[in-house]
């Protein structure tokens, strides 16, 4: 089959960045900065950038330009069957993901949706007894919109939306994100003119700016630092390969990772001073979860903002987290396209019905209401519950096994220097032989330590979810759930013959 590629470089790289800026940019980022010593994160954030995000970026861009396939079929080219089923692997946990980010996306439409007026007034949620008045607006409207029915079309429209952005594959891919990308740096930078413009706008300023050098003496912030940027670069999912197999083959790769690096990580910083700006104005601080960051504590800013400007920026902050959303997910989704049509030699029409299908029943698993924690000692529904144990595994632990396993192969079994070779062929920018230990030493030995300390916590007991059994129960049928489809899918899916080419 005749593989697409991109009409120009602003298109892939407006599709790549916008793969990288998620939902984690605009919140995840402002929040560990708050937690980390604010100005004191940036060194160590920095640090991680120039030796892990980087670098892994730019190799995942580089097997993907050099094998024109999939990820899974590129990482074969490298390793062989265990190339293949780290590749599978990717792809297995990065869907479970999709899934549960897709829902996600689903309560963001919903919030949007009520920005326009309901949002902003109070609202009963008998399902949890909260009473109308007793409980701040964003946790009243989020509580009831995960425990309505009403829920999974919100997650349909999601999906179809993502299916028609990626319907033509670069085609499509590319028209939107030309849209979408630069609309976010627009809406970002109104919500940074506004916190400016606020009695204490500043002084969030300031504080940001404001480095606590002490904590620099923790672990914790290390850890977060590393933790931060590979999952801010959307490494581990084999979206850069995908994106870069679409690529020309004189292009210059090195030159477009640090682009792609650069825009993300800018992106990620200007969020932290709208968030900083506007939050600190009402002395409320970032001290959240993604998910409460999004749904509880943004809300309760915007809430006190002066007049008719609640809800438009109400408005603009929802639709600015549904963008964004949408092109990471719509990467996501591309990926596992990508890889099905390379095994399987099937038309793009049928990889994307499988996709729908599957995924979307995964999601509505996530949207499920039945309400299984009513005092909100845990999570909620049922279908919250599931998202943060799978999150758990697959965003905690996989991204970064695949960063771990994907290095291991082409380090040493590919060859740091043939890929290296590869990279220069084209660069403007020439890798010189200290990239070789980076990728065959520093970089895994980083990420097993990340690895090692988090199941360390695990048998620690540091990671407790609940004080119920039953829920209990539920994290451990995710761990064996996730086990079982990822690993085990993996190794039947390298196993599987593939298609033949039209």
């Amino acid at each position: 089959m005749t593989r697409t590629t991109w009409k120009s470089k602003f298109g892939f790289l407006m599709a790549a960045a916008g793969s990288a800026i998620g939902l984690g940019n605009i919140v995840f980022f402002p929040a560990n900065a708050y937690r980390f010593g604010a100005g004191a994160f940036y060194l160590p954030y920095l640090i991680a950038l120039i030796f892990l995000g980087i670098p892994i970026i730019i190799m995942e861009l580089g097997i993907g330009r050099a094998f024109k396939k999939g990820f899974p079929s590129s990482m074969k080219e490298v390793a062989g069957f265990k190339g293949e089923m780290t590749g599978w692997f990717a792809i297995l946990n990065s869907s479970v993901i999709t899934m549960y980010y897709i829902t996600i996306l689903g309560w963001v439409l919903g919030m949007l949706i009520r920005s326009f007026s309901s949002l902003w007034t109070q609202v009963a949620v008998p399902e949890f007894g909260i009473e109308a008045g007793t409980a701040p607006i964003g946790i009243s409207h989020f509580f009831s919109i995960i425990s309505s029915p009403g829920t999974a079309g919100l997650v349909i429209i999601v999906w179809i939306m993502n299916i028609f952005c990626i319907l033509k594959g670069t085609k499509t891919i590319e028209k939107i994100v030309k849209i979408l990308v630069p609309s976010m740096w627009i809406f970002m930078i109104i919500m940074i003119i506004r916190g400016l413009t606020l009695p204490g706008g500043f002084q969030g300023l300031f504080l940001l700016f404001t480095p606590d050098m002490s904590i620099l003496t923790s672990a914790e912030v290390w850890k977060g630092a590393f933790s931060q940027i590979f999952f801010t670069l959307s490494l581990g999912f084999g979206i850069m390969t995908t994106y870069a197999s679409y690529l020309p083959k004189k292009s210059d790769i090195v030159n477009d990772g640090l682009s792609v690096t650069f825009m993300n990580c800018t992106f990620e910083m200007i969020a932290g001073i709208a968030i900083f700006t506007l939050l600190f104005a009402f002395s409320i601080s970032p001290r959240a979860s993604t998910l409460g960051m999004m749904f509880f504590v943004m809300p309760e800013g915007i809430a006190q903002f002066p007049g008719a400007t609640v809800t438009i920026f109400g408005v603009l902050f929802f639709t600015l987290l549904l963008s964004a959303g949408l092109t990471s997910s719509m990467s996501l989704l591309e990926t596992v396209a990508s890889a099905i049509i390379d095994k399987f030699s099937i038309s793009r029409k049928k990889a994307l019905l499988i996709i729908f299908v599957v995924g979307l029943s995964g999601s509505i698993m996530f949207s499920l209401p039945h309400v299984i924690d009513p005092e909100l000692n845990a999570s909620g529904t049922l279908g919250l519950t599931l998202l943060d144990f799978l999150d758990h595994w697959a965003f905690g632990y996989g991204l970064l096994l695949t960063g771990f396993l994907q290095t291991i192969f082409i380090g040493w079994v590919f060859g740091a220097d043939r890929l290296r070779t590869l990279l220069n062929e084209n660069s403007k920018w020439t890798i010189g032989v200290w990239f070789n230990p980076l990728i065959k030493f520093l970089i895994p030995g980083i990420i097993a330590l990340l690895l090692g300390s988090g199941i360390f916590s695990e048998f620690s007991g540091l990671y407790g979810h609940s004080s119920t059994g039953s829920i209990d129960n539920l994290h451990i049928y995710a761990l064996v759930f996730w086990i079982f489809f990822a690993a085990g899918g993996s190794f039947l899916l390298a196993k599987m013959k593939g298609g033949t080419n039209d």
